[in-house]
C-alpha cells in the first residue's frame, strides 16, 4: 500500500540517519492538560523541547497519530466539504533536541523529498521568514533562489505560547500547476491549492520573556511535521485526500454498507463518504487508545465525531448503526503499523454499535421537531430561531455544537444570542453557590526558595524516619523563621521520610520533633517541583535551622502500602479479566480503602467482579516478591509489559513497581511482597461517567472489618426472621412468594370494593341544573382518584364527577369533566379554583381534569356544594 510504503520508508531514512524511531503516543495526551488530543508530532517531546526532561537520544522520527477537532485546531465542520481537511491524520515528523539545525534539517528535508518521496525537484518550492537570510542561503545550495520566498510572522514564525521557545519555520511546498491557478508563485496564491505546503521545519532557536524580548536558547532545536495523506495525494496526483488509498479504501466500505456509489462530483452525497471515512478513524483510534463517548471534555468531543458520522450516514440510507461494519477495513489497512486497533477491535465494535443506538434512540425521539425545524426555518429566514436550538439541546439531548453544524449542512444560521440568554436563565435557576477552602500556593510561591536551596531528597523508600535539617518555615501564607505553640504551617525539610500526595496515594502523617517540642504532621503535600510541603500543628517552639527526627506514621504507612500494592494488583487483574483496553482514568489510595476508575463501557458482572477477586487473593496468597528499580524512559518506553499511562510527566529516569506479573511506573510507596497485604475484597462497583466505572476496595484488616460487617448483617437477618443463615435463602424465598399471594388476594379485595364503591356512587348520580353529577366523599387513596373519576365518567357517558378524599390531615379534591360538556364551555379547572379555597388549598389543572389539595378535610363537603352550585347557574346550550 502507498500509504504503508511512504510511512515506513520515511522512517527508515531517519533511522539510516542516526535517529531513534519513537513510536507513536496515544492520542490522549496523559502528561499535558493543555490539550483534549495530541494533535502534532512534537506534543510527546514539549517537555524536552522545554527543558523539563531528558532522553538517552538527541534525534528522534516518528510516524504521530493526530486529532485536530476542537480549540485552535478544529477542523470538523469543515472535513467532508474542503479537499484536505480531516481530524484524524498522521503526521510524520524528525527531530533535534540540541544535536543539528538547520543545515542538517534542510539537507535532510530535500533528500526525503526528491528521493524518498520522489517529488520533482523543479516544482519543489520553498518558503522561509524574511528575516532568515540563514535559512534562505542554505536553501540555495538546493534550489534556485526564484524558487525560495519569504513570508511574515504569521506564516513562518513558530511559537509555543506567549513565552517560551519559538523560532523561524521553513515550508516545503509541491506545484501541482496551471489546473489549480495562475499564481506565479506561492505569494500570490491566497487559496493555497496550486502551492501546496507538504512539510514544515521549524527552528527552535529563541526564548521569548514575559516583555516579548527574544534571547537565543542555548540548545537550538528542530521540530518538522509532514502529513502523510497529504504526502500520498500529492504523489497520486489526485484532487483531494480522500482519493488516497487508506481513505478511498474505507469509502468503498461505505459504499459495500450503504448499497450507495461514491461520485466525488455528487456534491450532495460526496460529502457523506468523506465524513464517514475520516470519523471511523478518528473514533476508533480514539477509543483504542482509552477514550469513551461520553458528555465531558474529550469524550464529549467523541460523541460529536460519532453523531456527525451518524447524521451524515443517513444522507446515505444508513438508518441503522453502521460504523462498526467499516471498522473492519480500518483494521485491515492499518492494524499490522498500528496493532492497538486489531487488540482493541472488539471493544471499539461494542462502543460504536452502543453510541450509535443511542444516538438513533434520540434522533426518532427529537427527529420530527427537527426536521420541522429546518424545514419551517429554510421557508421563512433562514436562519434557526434561539428559541427552536434551545429546545433541541435541553428536550432533545442535541449539543449546541451538533446545532451549528446541522445548521451549516442545512446551509442556515442560528439565532446564538437569543441561544445564550435562554442558557443562561437555565442555569441561573439551577445554580447553586458554593465554595471550597485548601491549602494552595500560588505557583512562584516557591520559585525563589527552590533558588537557594535544593530540592528535598525524599528518603521515605527506605525509611520511615530520619534525622534532617529544617529549612523553611511558613505560617500564615509567609516564611517565617519560627513556629510556636498552637500554631499551624508548614515545614520544609533537606530530606525526608514523609511522601507527599502524589499519583493518587495520600500524603504521610507523622511527626517532626526536637526533644519535647513537636510537630504534627498531618498531611504532606509536593506544592512545588523539588519541594516537599508537610502541613500540621506545633506543640512547643522550632526554629529554622534546626536539627529535627521526622517520624512517619508506620500503621498508616503499611495500610497505605498494602491498599497501593493491591491496586497494581487489581489493574493487573482489570485486564486480565475484562481485556487489554483497560487503562487507569483515576485512582486514590488511602490507609482505610483503596479507588480505580478505569474505561470500560458497560458495567462489569457479579461474575466477572469475583473472578477479579479471586485473581488478586491468588496472588497475594503467592506472596510474590515486589521490587522496585529505575531504568531510562527510553528503555521503559520499548517494555510492552510495563503500564505507563498516568498523567504523570516523567523524567531520563522512571521507577518500576515489578511483582513479577505486573509491572508498572509508579513513584508511591508499596508492600515488599503480596502476602503482607492479607486479603482483598471489592466492595462497589458503579458508573462515575459515560464510559468510565469505579472500583472501591479494601484488603488487609481492613478487607476482614468489611466481611464480619456482612457476616453481622446476616446473623442480624437470620435472628429477625428465625431462621439459621444457611436456610436464609429458603426462608426469603417462602416470604417473597407468601407476599406475592397476599398482594393478589389483597388486589382481588381491593378491585371488589372500588366496584362496591363505584355502583354506589352511579346510585349515587344527581342532577345539577341540567347536568349529570357525581359530587361524593369517598375512602380511597389519593393516587386512585382519577382513574376511579376516568371510571365514573365513562358509565355516566355525560356529566360531572367531583370527588373529595381525605389523606391524613390534609385532603384532596378532584374534578372530572366529560368530552362534550368541555365544549359546552364546563371547564373543570374552573370549578376547582372556585371550590379550593373552601378546602385551604389551591390547585390547578386542564379543561377536563383538575385536582387541589387542602388543609381542612373538613371542608370537602362545603367544596362539594360550592361544586354543585356553579354547576346549577350554568346553562349547557351556551357554546364556545
Amino acid at each position: 500500500m502507498l500509504s504503508q510504503e511512504i510511512r515506513r520508508s520515511f522512517l527508515n531514512y531517519f533511522k539510516t540517519q542516526g535517529h531513534t524511531i519513537v513510536p507513536s503516543s496515544p492520542v490522549i495526551p496523559h502528561d499535558d492538560p493543555t490539550l483534549l488530543f495530541i494533535n502534532a508530532g512534537m506534543n510527546q517531546f514539549k517537555d524536552i523541547f522545554l527543558g523539563k526532561s531528558k532522553r538517552d537520544y538527541t534525534r528522534a522520527a516518528t510516524t504521530q497519530k493526530c486529532i485536530r477537532v476542537g480549540g485552535k485546531h478544529n477542523d470538523l465542520e469543515n472535513v467532508g466539504h474542503t479537499t484536505r481537511h480531516l481530524t484524524f491524520f498522521e503526521m510524520l515528523g524528525n527531530f533535534s533536541f540540541g544535536d543539528y539545525f538547520k543545515k542538517e534539517a534542510i539537507a535532510y528535508a530535500w533528500d526525503v523529498a526528491t528521493h524518498v518521496f520522489a517529488f520533482d525537484p523543479e516544482r519543489v518550492w520553498v518558503s522561509v521568514y524574511k528575516d532568515d537570510d540563514e535559512a534562505f542561503a542554505l536553501w540555495e545550495k538546493h534550489v534556485p533562489h526564484k524558487r525560495i520566498v519569504r513570508f511574515g510572522e504569521k506564516e513562518n514564525f513558530w511559537t509555543m505560547g506567549d513565552t517560551g521557545p519559538c523560532g523561524p519555520c521553513s515550508e516545503l511546498l509541491y506545484d501541482r500547476g496551471p489546473k489549480y491557478g495562475s499564481a506565479p508563485s506561492p505569494k500570490e496564491d491566497l487559496s493555497g491549492e496550486r502551492y501546496l505546503e507538504f512539510w514544515n521545519l521549524v527552528f527552535m532557536q529563541f526564548e521569548r520573556s514575559g516583555s516579548g524580548k527574544m534571547e537565543p536558547l542555548p540548545k537550538k532545536s528542530i521540530d518538522t511535521g509532514s502529513g502523510l495523506e497529504r504526502i500520498a495525494s500529492l504523489k497520486l496526483g489526485v484532487e483531494t485526500v480522500f482519493q488516497t488509498d487508506v481513505l478511498r479504501g474505507l469509502i468503498a466500505a461505505a459504499e459495500n454498507v450503504s448499497g450507495k456509489k461514491y461520485d466525488p462530483e455528487n456534491v450532495e452525497l460526496a460529502p457523506a463518504f468523506h465524513v464517514i471515512a475520516d470519523h471511523i478513524r478518528s473514533l476508533s483510534f480514539a477509543i483504542a487508545d482509552g477514550v469513551q463517548p461520553s458528555n465531558t471534555d474529550r469524550g464529549y468531543v467523541l460523541r460529536k465525531i460519532l453523531r456527525r458520522a451518524v447524521r451524515y450516514g443517513r444522507m446515505i440510507g444508513l438508518q441503522r448503526p453502521f460504523l462498526a461494519d467499516i471498522l473492519p477495513r480500518l483494521v485491515e489497512t492499518m492494524g499490522e503499523d498500528f496493532p492497538e486497533l486489531k487488540t482493541s477491535q472488539t471493544r471499539i465494535a461494542e462502543i460504536l454499535a452502543l453510541e450509535e443506538e443511542s444516538f438513533i434512540r434520540t434522533l426518532v425521539r427529537g427527529g420530527n421537531i427537527l426536521h420541522s425545524i429546518i424545514d419551517a426555518s429554510k421557508k421563512t429566514s433562514q436562519k434557526i430561531s434561539g428559541d427552536d436550538a434551545f429546545k433541541l439541546k435541553d428536550t432533545y439531548g442535541f449539543p449546541l455544537e451538533e446545532i451549528l453544524l446541522i445548521a451549516k449542512d442545512e446551509n442556515l444560521s442560528v439565532d446564538f444570542s437569543r441561544f445564550e440568554a435562554l442558557e443562561e436563565e437555565a442555569k441561573e435557576k439551577s445554580r447553586k453557590a458554593h465554595k471550597t477552602a485548601a491549602q494552595t500556593f500560588e505557583s512562584n510561591f516557591f520559585d525563589d526558595f527552590t533558588k537557594t536551596h535544593k530540592t528535598c531528597q525524599f528518603e521515605g523508600y527506605q525509611k520511615i524516619s530520619c534525622d534532617a535539617r529544617l529549612i523553611g518555615i511558613v505560617v500564615d501564607g509567609k516564611f517565617t523563621d519560627e513556629i510556636h505553640d498552637g500554631q499551624e504551617g508548614l515545614l520544609l525539610l533537606d530530606k525526608t521520610p514523609f511522601y507527599a500526595e502524589m499519583g493518587g496515594q495520600v500524603g504521610d502523617t507523622g511527626q517532626i520533633g526536637k526533644g519535647a517540642d513537636f510537630f504534627h504532621v498531618y498531611d504532606t503535600i509536593s506544592p512545588y517541583p523539588g519541594v516537599i510541603a508537610h502541613l500540621g500543628k506545633m506543640t512547643g517552639k522550632l526554629r529554622k535551622t534546626d536539627t529535627v527526627h521526622a517520624v512517619v506514621d508506620a500503621i498508616r504507612r503499611t495500610d497505605i502500602q498494602n491498599n497501593h500494592t493491591a491496586t497494581h494488583l487489581l489493574h493487573w487483574a482489570l485486564q486480565a479479566v475484562l481485556g487489554p483496553h483497560i487503562k487507569q482514568a483515576g485512582s486514590l489510595v488511602d490507609a482505610k480503602r483503596l479507588r480505580f476508575d478505569f474505561s470500560h463501557h458497560k458495567p462489569v458482572s457479579q461474575l466477572e467482579l469475583r473472578q477479579i477477586e479471586d485473581l488478586v487473593n491468588e496472588k497475594i496468597r503467592m506472596d510474590v516478591p515486589v521490587q522496585a528499580y529505575e531504568l531510562s524512559y527510553d528503555d521503559a518506553q520499548k517494555r510492552s509489559d510495563i503500564k505507563q499511562f498516568f498523567g504523570e510527566k516523567y523524567g531520563a529516569k522512571v521507577r518500576v513497581i515489578d511483582a513479577d506479573f505486573s509491572k508498572e511506573l509508579c513513584g508511591g510507596t508499596h508492600t515488599a511482597r503480596t502476602g503482607m497485604i492479607g486479603y482483598f475484597r471489592i466492595a462497589k462497583e458503579s458508573s462515575i461517567a459515560a464510559g468510565v466505572r469505579r472500583i472501591e476496595a479494601v484488603s488487609g484488616r481492613s478487607a476482614e472489618l468489611h466481611v464480619r460487617h456482612e457476616e453481622d448483617l446476616l446473623q442480624s437477618l437470620a435472628a429477625s426472621l428465625k431462621t439459621p443463615i444457611v436456610s436464609l435463602f429458603e426462608k426469603i424465598e417462602a416470604l417473597l412468594e407468601e407476599n406475592k399471594q397476599l398482594s393478589s388476594e389483597l388486589k382481588g379485595h381491593r378491585k371488589g370494593m372500588l366496584k362496591q364503591l363505584l355502583d354506589s356512587c352511579l346510585a349515587n348520580k344527581e342532577k345539577a341544573g341540567h347536568v349529570s353529577l357525581i359530587a361524593q366523599e369517598v375512602t380511597i387513596e389519593a393516587d386512585e382518584l382519577a382513574a376511579f373519576a376516568e371510571e365514573l365518567l365513562q358509565r355516566l357517558k355525560s356529566g360531572v364527577v367531583a370527588l373529595g378524599a381525605k389523606v391524613g390531615e390534609r385532603c384532596q379534591l378532584l374534578i372530572a369533566v366529560s368530552p362534550d360538556l368541555v365544549q359546552k364551555n364546563i371547564h373543570a379547572v374552573a370549578l376547582i379554583k372556585e371550590a379550593a379555597p373552601l378546602i385551604s388549598g389551591g390547585g390547578g389543572g386542564k379543561q377536563n381534569l383538575a385536582q387541589a389539595g387542602g388543609k381542612d378535610p373538613h371542608g370537602l363537603a362545603k367544596a362539594l356544594d360550592k361544586v354543585r352550585d356553579l354547576l346549577k347557574k350554568v346553562s349547557i346550550d351556551d357554546r364556545p
